[in-house]
């Protein structure tokens, strides 16, 4: 039941978790959200991972984790398979061509939402600017990390003014190598297998697919909206895996869908799969690859830094650094807008829908779920 994104599932966690059960308290609840909001992944999946984690420890961190995300991801993946099933209909032909530049409105709005909230200041306006153009110019996923490195330093190095060595000292002696060992090494794994298995091989894309999406999961500052020019570039741009009307259709069914959005990453990793040539039992692994690979970064991240949160929060230069990451994250979004917007040529409907659905979302309390389903009755009427 936890519609309306990750402010709505914080809602929901606090009457369920804390008013009803008393399972943590509420100053426990925020703290886990903002370490959620420090690290990269799914903000809701990995407050609600440390919610359990804290309840019942490992075990039950991992249950809770399969429970939350099965259901829309279970969706999204039976979406996947029948989506060529329905592509060449008519009727859903003409859904789409009201659905889709709704969902462009939507990534519009998400845009502007980030930017209004984190630039502001010019150092960060710069950043968002500036990884648009390099982003725009690029568009090559390698060049995301970068761009997110260079955004922490730059707002750290500009907004520090003095060391913390002490309690960098203290905190980072509190940090188990073999823990940092198992992070970087399953990415630095599957990039290295997605490499050199032969590219014929049937295990092929689905290792590389792991690859894309624990990556990705690595660099996603900023929760579902941030996972759309990101994805987008990649597989879309890039590689081709998924066509551009496909990811738009899949990305308004899961604004339609309860649970966290990183599970549209199942339609992508199932459609991904089809294209290729994969069968149903193809499109399913692929699913399944794509669920765990781009939330595993940031699971394993919650449950490495819970021990150490208090005093990972007092490094003033670590909290300084999110603000230029922020910045660099709405050009990201900035430009996915534009990636999106570019199909549509000069077709002036799919423009209207797409400004109509801002303003819908800027001066209404309608919700993104309410305004797609607009879209699929007008496309059901049209």
């Amino acid at each position: 039941m936890a519609f309306g994104g990750a402010q709505a599932h914080i809602a929901i966690m606090l009457r369920e978790f804390v008013e009803k059960r008393g399972y943590v308290t509420e100053e426990e609840l925020m703290e886990l959200n903002a370490l959620a909001q420090v690290l990269p992944g799914p903000a809701s999946t990995q407050t609600l991972v440390g919610i359990a984690w804290k309840v019942g420890g490992l075990r039950l961190a991992i249950i809770t984790f399969i429970i939350w995300i099965l259901p829309s991801a279970t969706i999204m993946c039976m979406a996947a398979i029948s989506y060529k099933m329905f592509a060449g209909q008519a009727k859903f032909t003409n859904i789409l061509r009201f659905v889709q530049p709704i969902a462009v409105g939507i990534v519009a709005y998400a845009t502007y939402t980030f930017a209004n909230k984190f630039l502001r200041s010019k150092v960060s306006v710069m950043l968002a600017i500036g990884s648009l153009i390099v982003t725009l110019i690029l568009q090559n996923p390698y060049a995301f990390p970068i761009l997110v490195l260079l955004g922490g330093i730059v707002s750290s190095a500009m907004e520090t003014h003095q060391q913390e060595n002490e309690l960098r000292v203290k905190l980072f002696s509190n940090v188990n190598p073999n823990k940092v060992g198992y992070f970087i090494g399953i990415l630095l794994l599957f990039a290295v297998l997605g490499a050199i298995i032969n590219q014929t091989s049937p295990f092929s894309l689905p290792i590389r697919l792991f690859e894309n999406f624990y990556r990705n999961g690595v660099l996603i500052f900023g929760g579902g909206q941030v996972l759309v020019p990101l994805m987008y570039t990649e597989f879309v741009e890039l590689k081709h895996y998924i066509s551009s009307s496909e990811f738009l259709s899949g990305y308004a069914l899961q604004q339609i869908l309860p649970g966290p959005t990183f599970s549209f990453t199942s339609f992508v990793g199932g459609v991904s799969m089809g294209n290729k040539g994969y069968g149903v039992g193809g499109q399913i692994i692929g699913s399944i690859v794509a669920v765990i690979g781009i939330n595993l970064p940031g699971v394993i991240l919650i449950l490495f830094i819970v021990p150490f949160w208090e005093d990972l929060k007092k490094i003033t230069r670590i909290k300084n650094s999110l603000s230029g990451i922020a910045a660099v994250a709405v050009g990201f979004m900035a430009t996915a807008f534009i990636l999106l917007a570019r199909p549509f040529g000069l077709d002036w409907l799919a423009y209207g829908l797409m400004i109509g659905t801002g303003l819908l979302l800027y001066f209404t309390k309608i919700k993104a779920p309410i305004v797609i389903l607009i879209g699929v009755v007008l496309g059901l009427i049209f």
